[in-house]
């Protein structure tokens, strides 16, 4: 699969400009510098078993229609939450396309076994000496 790129994901991204919350005084105030980006993850040609790792990826941050929410508000400036919004997209839909490698069940050697069963026996020794003597007190 080639490198994705922002660009190839642009026709399903949906932003919105809001006002952030927290210190910043007049600026945070007036000015509408956080951005709210919205992934349409059922509607984009993403192959279905990426789509899949993406939504289980997502989290809490997909809606019930299956659209992807990333807020930025850490900048002081419109582009640079932009930015910062669509890097955050772009790093959780390459994460997405790495396929999980399949895990090939092992058996322990029998020699492992004996190790471990020997080890017990000798913790269990070790344990029952502490206790009382079969003796009447």
């Amino acid at each position: 699969m080639k490198k994705l790129a922002i660009q190839d994901l642009t026709p399903w991204i949906e932003e919105r400009f809001v006002r952030a919350s927290g210190p910043g005084g007049q600026n945070v105030n007036k000015v509408a510098t956080a951005v709210e980006l919205r992934f349409d993850i059922r509607a984009s040609s993403l192959p279905a078993d990426m789509k899949e790792r993406l939504a289980a990826l997502a989290g809490s941050r997909m809606t019930g229609a299956g659209v992807l929410l990333i807020d930025s508000r850490e900048h002081r400036t419109q582009a640079r939450n932009r930015e910062a919004a669509r890097e955050r997209l772009l790093a959780l839909v390459q994460q997405a396309a790495r396929r999980p490698r399949t895990r090939r069940p092992t058996k322990p050697s029998a020699a492992s076994r004996e190790r471990r069963l020997g080890s017990k026996k000798r913790r269990s020794e070790v344990k029952e000496s502490r206790g009382r003597s079969g003796q009447n007190d």
